[in-house]
């Protein structure tokens, strides 16, 4: 069956719970005006179960209610993994092998994004979700900048490590600067190096969909609960098994 609705109490009740912020302080007004904006969002009857200010001006609401839309589970697009997953020792054998030398990887939070926790979790020893980060596999070099890293620095540091891929992590999405941020940095890197030898670009947060990759001119983008080895995995896809581009080099 394609076409499915919202389950809340019982199957096919099409019952939604829904968040959100209104720049109005809380008062029986405020609950007015959240059950009228989930009415217009096609939620009726609407119902207040949470309602807390956020200071004097604001209230922050979560409403409960039916909703008559339908999703067809044959018309959702997703971008399916398109590489096989390696353990940690397969990987380094494939590079091994493969390059003949290690892969090194720079990662960093751009912009004035301080928030390393998506970066750390993915390039630190320590890991994510059960996996040891990137710093665990002995066939990548990997070289951890930090938070608040400038684009032309990256793109300094890239070519003073003779970077094969790029990892950049970004959290703070205020008024759209993860999509901004990525944006200018891929147009960095593609000013700098000729296309056949540019660093694979690789974009990763919770605000973004790996649909967004065009957009965001980098190679793969990936999104929330992403671990080390699917990272590492698709590095060694796309630089060693593949071969789609490996940077010119001056020394192996």
């Amino acid at each position: 069956m394609s076409i499915i609705r919202p389950y809340g109490d019982t199957t096919g009740d099409g019952m939604v719970q829904m968040s959100f912020t209104l720049p109005i302080s809380h008062d029986k007004r405020a609950e007015g005006a959240a059950v009228q904006l989930a009415n217009k969002m096609g939620m009726d009857p609407a119902l207040v179960v949470h309602a807390k200010p956020m200071g004097p001006d604001f209230t922050f609401f979560v409403v409960y209610g039916p909703v008559n839309h339908l999703v067809d589970t044959d018309k959702v697009e997703v971008i399916e993994r398109d590489y096989p997953l390696l353990s940690p020792k397969d990987a380094n054998l494939a590079i091994r092998k493969g390059l003949r030398r290690r892969l090194t990887v720079v990662g960093a939070c751009i912009g004035t994004d301080a928030h390393t926790v998506g970066i750390d979790a993915i390039m630190n020893i320590k890991g994510f979700a059960g996996e040891k980060g990137l710093e665990y596999y002995r066939e990548l070099k990997v070289v951890n900048l930090g938070a608040q890293v400038a684009v032309p620095e990256l793109v300094r540091r890239a070519k003073a490590e003779e970077a094969d891929a790029i990892l950049v992590s970004q959290v703070v999405t205020q008024r759209e600067a993860h999509v901004l941020n990525t944006k200018e940095m891929s147009a960095a890197f593609r000013e700098a190096y000729p296309e056949e030898s540019r660093p694979i670009l690789v974009a990763g947060g919770p605000r973004f969909t790996e649909q967004m990759a065009g957009e965001l001119g980098v190679d793969r983008v990936f999104g929330r609960g992403t671990t080390p080895g699917e990272v590492a995995s698709y590095l060694v896809d796309v630089l060693v098994t593949r071969r789609i581009r490996t940077p010119n080099r001056r020394s192996a």
